[in-house]
């Protein structure tokens, strides 16, 4: 008995946790991803479903988005079905239109940038590239 006082403690942490990040704000983008990779996204559905809707009101990319945080807020809005464009990547290309070769030593980015563009849908040209970029420095 003791244990589940224990595993319902922790979900209040968590559910705490999550009202107090702020908003569309790269903390919250990690700690919704961190909560799904660890499947308790089910615990959390109503708190998660929140943030996620925040963040698609106020979706833009930031200035100081960098590769890891852009591709991490476009995975999780369109994997929950929202409708966001592939023109957020655009940021990361150089005036050739390419993804800019120093994006290849950021690994973290590379991997999310991965796993951002592998939702692509037919027709989207720098998912397409994104895919191939990510693929080829990984």
């Amino acid at each position: 008995m003791l244990l589940k006082e224990q595993q319902i403690e922790n979900m209040k942490e968590l559910r705490k946790e999550l009202k107090a990040t702020a908003r569309n704000s790269p903390q919250m983008v990690n700690f919704t991803d961190s909560v799904q990779r660890l499947g308790l996204e089910h615990q959390l559905e109503r708190e998660i479903k929140a943030a996620l809707e925040d963040m698609y009101q106020t979706y833009t990319l930031l200035d100081n988005d960098d590769l890891t945080s852009a591709s991490l807020r476009f995975r999780l809005l369109r994997q929950e079905g929202y409708h966001i464009l592939p023109d957020v990547f655009n940021k990361f290309n150089d005036e050739d239109g390419k993804f800019k070769e120093s994006l290849a030593a950021d690994i973290p980015g590379l991997l999310a940038l991965y796993e951002a563009a592998n939702l692509l849908v037919y027709g989207e040209e720098i998912l397409e590239e994104a895919l191939a970029f990510s693929t080829a420095h990984l």
